[in-house]
């Protein structure tokens, strides 16, 4: 004779869900298959631009029910715990921002983050990159890259970041405003010099889509008479140096220029001695011999 066990009873999760969804970068045909149900699903939309949400929502045919708010960078901050006190009350939370995924160079992080300290869940509509689509087609090496986003708007700050990453081997990919192009591939070949491969990719999967490869003195040329639409930027990254081919005050500066970030002394010989391909000692002999070279001239 068996004897029913009793069931462990199920308690249902008392917090809702953040739901990520990517969005078409210019194409509306490449929007992904949950993104249209998930809109219609949601209990409440973030959006970066609610007017470009609207015309999201009738290009895909679908009816939203949920509660639409505006989440863009100017209230990024003060929006979150709004959010997350709906996640908390069992809500089903979309986030979309004007194209590509959320919280890459959109608002999204500080969302994302709050919910998981919060231990809320977190899940994701992966949709079209701009990032990865620029990749692909630079013709560039894309095996090992970085994303740096936006470079800062001041010419001075500007050179900085660049230098931060001109030892970099990996390939390089940006963001940047039309208007800014010019002086920023200027910057560039200054930094990384002008014979380094690069692919401007202007307005990816639009009627007027555009992918100028070259090296990035010519492309800066290009750029000086105008470029319009958005843009992203894939620089090819630096290439291995020989043994000997930087000299010590190369890399007292490139020491230098890592510590101004932030790093520590430690770490910043040892990565520049890495990207130099020579050992760390000769690069702390050579920042050791030119602080006291400074000392004595002082």
């Amino acid at each position: 004779m068996t004897t029913d066990q009793p069931r462990a009873a199920v308690t249902p999760s008392t917090t809702g869900v953040l739901v990520l969804a990517g969005t078409p970068i210019g194409d509306l045909a490449d929007a992904p298959p949950r993104l249209g149900a998930e809109l219609e699903r949601a209990d409440v939309i973030a959006a970066e631009d609610t007017r470009r949400l609207r015309r999201l929502t009738q290009g895909l045919g679908v009816h939203t029910t949920g509660r639409v708010l505006s989440y863009f960078e100017g209230n990024e901050s003060a929006r979150t715990p709004e959010l997350v006190e709906a996640l908390e009350s069992g809500k089903r939370v979309l986030l979309v921002t004007d194209a590509g995924m959320p919280s890459v160079s959109d608002p999204g992080y500080r969302l994302v983050a709050a919910a998981v300290t919060k231990d809320i869940k977190v899940t994701a509509v992966p949709g079209p990159s701009a990032v990865l689509t620029a990749l692909a087609l630079s013709g560039l090496p894309v095996d090992r890259f970085c994303f740096e986003g936006f470079l800062p708007r001041k010419a001075g700050e500007r050179l900085g970041r660049l230098r931060e990453v001109e030892g970099e081997r990996r390939t390089l990919v940006y963001f940047e405003a039309p208007h800014r192009l010019d002086d920023t591939l200027a910057a560039m070949a200054e930094v990384f010099g002008g014979g380094r491969r690069a692919a401007v990719c202007r307005e990816l999967t639009k009627t007027y889509e555009e992918v100028k490869r070259g090296a990035l003195a010519d492309l800066a040329v290009w750029a000086a008479e105008g470029v319009r639409g958005e843009i992203t930027v894939v620089v090819e990254g630096a290439p291995a140096a020989a043994p000997g081919d930087v000299d010590d005050e190369e890399l007292v500066r490139r020491v230098r220029v890592r510590e101004e970030a932030g790093e520590r002394r430690k770490e910043a010989i040892a990565a520049v001695a890495a990207e130099a391909g020579v050992p760390k000692r000769d690069v702390f002999d050579a920042v050791v011999a030119a602080k006291n070279a400074a000392r004595n001239e002082a």
